[in-house]
């Protein structure tokens, strides 16, 4: 990035309109879609709903509520309690209420490190640049906009360090003399940090306080000219207090609850000591443990980043070039800009650096708990993003092309199906072909291809968008007067992993679920699946059952069993060989199944008549 001009903020220039652009294309890809029950996720949400609903239910703030076994006090009360408020106790029970919290966090974030790196580069172009990276991220956008931790953790945990950041940009010190003054950071700002870093704990964890703490503790000590006792004493002595501040918001738990013996054992105890767990052996685990090993956790970032990960690996090998290059001394035209300003840069990679290591420790690593610090990379990539090599955005370009046509066909093949409108179809397949001409033009004009990987990124979730819509209408719900007929029921749901079931909250609402393992079906013969079936319909007043392969048309059950209705479902989890090059462009084969409404009662929550006596 070169120099430039202060620019005044409500000045657009014409490098910056191509970025402003595609924010708006993220911000409404981020918004549209935000109940669907296809939204990228994790298995966790349903989880956190079924116990925010049931607290909800029960009219308390605390205890949490659960009917699953050792699956009540699993994170802080303030997730729940943001859900509780969010859903009107209740009152507005829908997928959207629950989400939008977490957009509006993820924004907030996408604001403030954009307003940060304006601060430091006086460049419109580059903070809105920072920003749509940042919503580019995959991670970004499975786990900022449904109802999760990280966007909430992400905020509060990265809230001091951006405000610490802006006073520094404030500032713009030189890098060649760099002066004592966050000595200066008063005891009022460690304060406001803890408060910030304590609500992030009420959100996730108190473990988080170690690489919030930490963070914010190195990107002080970087800024000090002479390290010496004084110094060092003085921005410990702070940063604990910030930690014991943010400490003792999260001890409230303890204070607030009435059962402080089961927070302890669930939450303390079963899901964060059990992480540190060493039985397999730690350093086996470590260098050879997968995708739990330090090595895979050493491209956690690039993982996060998902479409981007060949960009960032690309900011990875140019940072490790110029850094070899530095230190023998050679001279080379890669030296950043006076731009790039060496205490934002600096900042950037400490906090990178102190998410990492911290997160390595652990025998059980994921690259999820790096997470609150994608905030750093994207204006990491931003700051550098003119020098990438293009080498790594042209793979980049064609990934995007492949999960397009990918995301088209299945589209296309769901309309086949009868699911959707024309015009959703249409919009899909306008929406592909757009963001197939982004891809073709960002690999034949070389001055186009960094703006177009991050507009066929965007696009790609925009396509995902579209092409899952359709579920989210009469295709993938029960008919209105199916809802009616099974009102205040015990319905026998597929459920095969923890809290799965309560999905059904949003498809057959006002039940009690009872739920069975659906996947294990895929392991027995029809014969054992008829059984089973049979089993189930005995034991309950209706039966949501999951097409299988014996099943092309009907249920095993039929002519026996009444079918309610049915609608779409898409298959998740799938066996191995299930998928493979002769049937992947045949999305029928392998991702979508009907569902069934089943029953053997004449007709539930309807009296059946006695049969009328003739008169002879």
């Amino acid at each position: 990035m070169s120099s430039a001009p202060l620019t005044s903020p409500l000045r657009i220039t014409p490098a910056a309109w191509p970025w402003l652009v595609l924010l708006v294309l993220a911000v409404g890809v981020y918004l549209f879609g935000l109940g669907g029950q296809y939204a990228p996720t994790n298995g966790d949400e349903l989880v956190y709903t079924h116990i925010a609903r049931l607290t909800a239910a029960s009219g308390q703030w605390l205890p949490l509520v659960s009917e699953l076994d050792h699956m009540r006090n699993t994170k802080p009360p303030l997730l729940f309690w943001q859900a509780m408020v969010a859903g009107g106790w209740g009152d507005h029970w829908t997928m959207a209420a629950l989400r939008t919290p977490s957009v509006l966090y993820t924004l907030l974030t996408a604001t403030a490190l954009g307003l940060v790196v304006r601060r430091f580069t006086r460049q419109n172009a580059t903070a809105l640049l920072a920003v749509c990276l940042y919503l580019a991220f995959f991670s970004t956008f499975r786990y900022g906009r449904t109802y999760l931790t990280s966007a909430p953790e992400t905020f509060w945990l990265g809230l001091p360090l951006l405000i610490w950041l802006w006073g520094q940009g404030r500032a713009q010190v030189n890098p060649s003399t760099p002066d004592n003054s966050q000595l200066g950071v008063s005891l009022r700002a460690h304060l406001g940090f803890g408060v910030a870093i304590g609500l992030g704990l009420a959100y996730k964890s108190f473990a988080l306080v170690l690489p919030a703490a930490a963070t914010l503790w190195v990107m002080q000590l970087t800024r000090v000219a002479t390290l010496n006792g004084h110094a060092l004493w003085h921005i410990t002595a702070k940063v604990t207090f910030s930690a014991c501040v943010a400490l003792s918001i999260f001890a409230l738990w303890f204070v607030l609850d009435p059962d402080p013996a089961a927070v302890w054992q669930e939450f303390v105890v079963g899901e964060n000591v059990g992480k540190l767990d060493h039985s397999a052996g730690y350093w086996h685990t470590a260098l050879l443990g997968g995708g739990f090993s330090i090595w895979a956790q050493a491209l956690g970032y690039a993982q996060n980043a998902g479409l981007l990960a060949l960009v960032v690996l690309g900011l990875m090998v140019f940072g490790l070039i110029h850094g070899v290059q530095r230190w023998r001394g050679v001279a080379t035209s890669e030296t950043p800009a006076p731009a790039v300003a060496p205490v934002l840069q600096r900042t950037l990679l400490v906090w990178l650096g102190v998410w990492l290591l911290v997160f390595m420790l652990p025998s059980q690593r994921s690259a999820r708990y790096l997470i609150p610090a994608m905030p750093a990379l994207a204006m990491l990539l931003a700051l550098y993003w003119s020098r990438i090599a293009r080498g790594w955005f042209v793979p980049t370009l064609l990934l995007c092309a492949s999960f397009i046509a990918v995301l088209a066909r299945i589209a296309w093949a769901a309309h086949d199906l009868g699911m959707g409108t024309s015009a959703q179809w249409l919009s899909t397949q306008g929406a592909a072909a757009l963001g197939m001409a982004l891809v073709v033009a960002g690999l034949l004009r070389a001055r186009w291809t960094r703006y177009c990987t991050v507009a066929a990124t965007l696009m790609c979730f925009a396509v995902f968008n579209l092409a899952t819509e359709p579920l989210n209408g009469t295709a993938g719900h029960y008919e209105s007067a199916v809802l009616a007929q099974v009102r205040q029921q015990r319905l026998a749901v597929p459920s095969s992993f923890n809290g799965q079931f309560e999905r059904f909250q949003f498809v057959l609402p006002g039940n009690r679920y009872v739920p069975y393992d659906g996947d294990a079906r895929a392991r027995f013969s029809a014969a054992d699946n008829a059984v089973e079936l049979q089993r189930l319909l005995d034991t309950h007043d209706a039966v949501v059952w999951l097409q299988t392969r014996d099943e092309p048309q009907q249920p095993l059950c039929a002519p026996a069993c009444r079918v309610l209705g049915q609608r779409w479902e898409v298959k998740g989890r799938h066996q191995p060989g299930e998928i493979t090059l002769t049937n992947v462009w045949s999305p029928l084969q392998w991702l979508f199944r009907r569902e069934w409404l089943l029953t053997t009662h004449p007709s539930p929550h309807v009296p059946q008549q006695p049969p009328v006596q003739r008169q002879p």
